[in-house]
Order: structure tokens, then C-alpha cells, then sequence
């Protein structure tokens, strides 16, 4: 009934600012937060990409990843009255904006590729079926 009952992966992903992707991560079980397996696959060269001067865009479950990721802000835990400060709404606003190039790569990969839609195999081998997606993806083109 729930979803505690199935299988379910946690798979990384780069994409090119136009929106290709680039790079899947292997498989993490579903629970595994997304920072935690960012800094399992991806973040060790997304800093040395970051200290050559390329930034990386990330979503807010990212926040704390440090150097070279853009993250939006989250209100402070407790301060639903609050609202952000207008500069810190912008900046959310133009960084989502953006970053909705990056998110056409996970709905393009998922959709193009229904198999990662609703995957019942074993979590560890999830990776190799993404990276599979991922290269079909790209001679697709």
C-alpha cells in the first residue's frame, strides 16, 4: 500500500545548460537523500569544476553542498508567517528559472525512456539502466 513496500532508486544526473544530458550517477536506494548521494558520485568533480569556474545548479534539497552550488533558499524551519526577502525571492526565482533546462533532462530521460518510470528490479542495478537511457538518449539526437 505504501511506498515503503517499493523498490525505488536514487539516481544523480548532469545535464549541459541546454538541457542534454551528460552524466547518471549509479543507483542509490530510494531513501537516500539527494545530498548524500550527490556527495557519494557527484560533488568531488563538481568542486574541482567549480574552482575552474563553473558553477553548478542544483535544486534545495542540495543546500550545504558547498563551493560552486546554487541552490535556492528555504524559509528558516518554524517561520511559515515569514516571507523571504525580496532579493532572496528574486534570486529563487531566476535560479528555478534556469534551472528548469536542467529539470527537462530528468523528465526528458524518464519520459523518452518509460522503463525508469516505474522500475521494479533491484535497486543496484538501476544505475546500469539509467546509464543505458542515457546513451540511447543521446544517439536519439
Amino acid at each position: 500500500m505504501g511506498k515503503h513496500r517499493a523498490f525505488g532508486a536514487n539516481a544523480q544526473f548532469l545535464s549541459a545548460p541546454d538541457g542534454a544530458p551528460l552524466w547518471v550517477s549509479d543507483a542509490e536506494p530510494g531513501s537516500t537523500p539527494d545530498i548524500t548521494a550527490a556527495r557519494i558520485h557527484a560533488l568531488p568533480a563538481l568542486y574541482k569544476a567549480a574552482a575552474d569556474g563553473l558553477p553548478t545548479l542544483t535544486d534545495s534539497g542540495y543546500q550545504g553542498a558547498g563551493t560552486g552550488a546554487h541552490h535556492p533558499f528555504k524559509k528558516p524551519r518554524g517561520s511559515s508567517h515569514q516571507r523571504l526577502h525580496a532579493d532572496t525571492q528574486t534570486y529563487n526565482m531566476l535560479l528555478r528559472g534556469i534551472r528548469a533546462l536542467g529539470e527537462r533532462t530528468a523528465a526528458e530521460l524518464k519520459e523518452r525512456r518509460r522503463a525508469l518510470k516505474r522500475i521494479t528490479v533491484s535497486p543496484c542495478r538501476i544505475g546500469d539502466i539509467t546509464r543505458a537511457a542515457l546513451i540511447l538518449n543521446q544517439s536519439w539526437k
